[in-house]
């Protein structure tokens, strides 16, 4: 039974999994406003030289029930009405008792509140990840191992099965386990651990030269600087090979990531992409990250060229020689069958 909130209600949270108090509705500095109303004498905290605190063990697990994109039936609402939000934390509930029947299966790792965000894209108006560019249809599609192939190397595999990045936005989107990162600051500069595929962005404060144009880092360049509580941090020279808003991006892409520390526990998270050259317009992600208690980062001991890798490759090698076999007889190739996440078997 995870922690369930009591007292005053913080807007747009509600107690994670069993009957949800009311979900407050509200927009902006919500979330700091409630915080005023548990302690109106609370203010964000500083470092000994003066910059807000981010500092800390943070996570997304509080994000997880809330979709990337708005369903349609939620129009312009940034949040749910109660009866919707308790429908949603009910069905949330069931998937996890079903999958805590299954033999094999990863435990998902949960958080202690519980937001009635429609959404993580705030902008546009409709919630809704713009539409891609013709010339982003175009590209390649990344490989991966929920894919089917085929599978004639290591580059035929994403860099998050190769354990190389998530991307910078990735690294910190929910998923199974692993969400949390840990964020530490100098006078000079802010740094954020990642913990799954154990990336560390180093994000300067002070006004260093950027990268020439001809240098590409799957992290990106990244420069921040404060506008008051918030710190906003300004990223270019992407590579054109980690995705965000589930496209790979390309070059072109300019992150505008904003921190703000809303509450003892909270942290607003924006995220604004704008990549002309893959999305038909600019789109704006909010989560709020959350302090859990007792949660620590692991060690994420991934590797590149791991048995899930080696597994796939050889069996690819093995349904060729079987393939050829069966055509050296005359006979029609086997059956390639594919077992698909969250859906039914499919042969190609």
């Amino acid at each position: 039974m995870r922690q369930i909130l009591t007292g005053v209600v913080l807007t747009a949270i509600v107690a994670a999994w069993t009957a949800p108090p009311a979900a407050a509705q509200a927009a902006g500095s919500a979330e700091a406003k409630a915080a005023k109303r548990v302690n109106p004498n609370w203010k964000v905290p500083r470092t000994p030289w003066g910059h807000p605190d981010l500092s800390g063990t943070w996570t997304t697990d509080d994000m997880k029930g809330v979709p990337t994109s708005r369903a349609a039936q939620y129009g312009t609402r940034q949040y749910l009405t109660d009866q919707e939000f308790a429908a949603r934390a009910k069905a949330r509930l069931n998937a996890r008792v079903i999958d805590d029947a299954r033999t094999g299966t990863f435990r998902n790792e949960e958080g202690s509140r519980e937001f009635s965000y429609t959404s993580m894209v705030i902008d546009p108006p409709d919630g809704r990840v713009p539409s891609t560019t013709a010339a982003s249809r175009a590209r390649p599609r990344q490989g991966g191992s929920f894919g089917v192939g085929p599978w004639n190397s290591i580059q035929d595999f994403s860099l998050y099965d190769r354990c190389i990045t998530r991307g910078a936005i990735g690294s910190f989107m929910p998923a199974v386990y692993g969400n949390g990162a840990r964020i530490m600051q100098t006078p000079n500069a802010v740094v954020i651990t990642y913990e799954m595929i154990h990336d560390t962005r180093i994000i300067p404060l002070d006004p260093k030269p950027r990268l020439g144009s001809n240098l590409q880092l799957w992290m990106g360049d990244a420069r921040g600087h404060w506008e008051g509580d918030t710190l906003v941090v300004e990223s270019t020279n992407f590579t054109d090979r980690t995705a965000v808003g589930g496209a790979t991006h390309s070059t072109a892409l300019h992150l505008t990531e904003r921190f703000t520390r809303v509450d003892p526990d909270m942290i607003d998270y924006e995220i604004t992409v704008n990549d002309p050259q893959t999305f038909t317009k600019p789109f704006t992600m909010r989560l709020t990250i959350t302090q859990q208690p007792d949660y620590e980062i692991y060690e994420y001991a991934c590797h590149e060229g791991n048995h899930s890798m080696r597994n796939v490759l050889s069996a690819e090698r093995a349904y060729e020689r079987e393939a050829a076999e069966a055509k050296a007889k005359g006979l029609p190739a086997p059956p390639r069958v594919f077992e698909q996440v969250n859906g039914p078997d499919r042969a190609r």
